[in-house]
């Protein structure tokens, strides 16, 4: 800690002796030790202190950018709907097509279970000739 060698640590011990004298050495050690305990622990809950604010700027830091996350999420939900752009998606490749980017305003469509679309009567009635089109036959003999 100082880099005392134990020569220099005899030194000042044989000065201590002759200054403090024999009688009170022992008193003067146990009051440098106490002391000594006590600046060590006042330098821990400094120490602790300063990790503690530290710790504390750092998540004021992460909250604010959780906060400034949130916002631009915020402000990009109402051009976002993950289910129309699904259904679109959905909805092109049955017809077909490539997807396009979602209407703003579609009609209400009739929807069945699971929110499928249903095909209108127009699809049914279009879908409907090209089935019965084809001519069952029955087994070949």
């Amino acid at each position: 800690m100082l880099d005392m060698s134990w020569g220099e640590v005899m030194l000042i011990g044989g000065v201590a002796l002759i200054v403090i004298g024999p009688k009170d050495l022992p008193k003067a050690l146990r009051t440098l030790g106490q002391v000594t305990t006590k600046v060590r622990r006042m330098a821990g809950e400094f120490q602790h202190q300063f990790s503690e604010a530290i710790r504390e700027a750092e998540l004021d830091e992460v909250r604010r950018d959780v906060e400034g996350v949130k916002r631009t999420v915020d402000a990009a939900k109402p051009g976002f709907n993950p289910v129309d752009t699904i259904r679109n998606e959905i909805r092109s490749a049955v017809e077909g097509r490539t997807p396009t980017a979602p209407a703003p305003a579609s009609p209400p469509m009739e929807t069945g279970s699971f929110d499928v679309p249903r095909p209108s009567a127009e699809q049914q009635a279009t879908a409907a000739p090209s089935t019965a089109s084809k001519t069952e036959t029955g087994p070949t003999p």
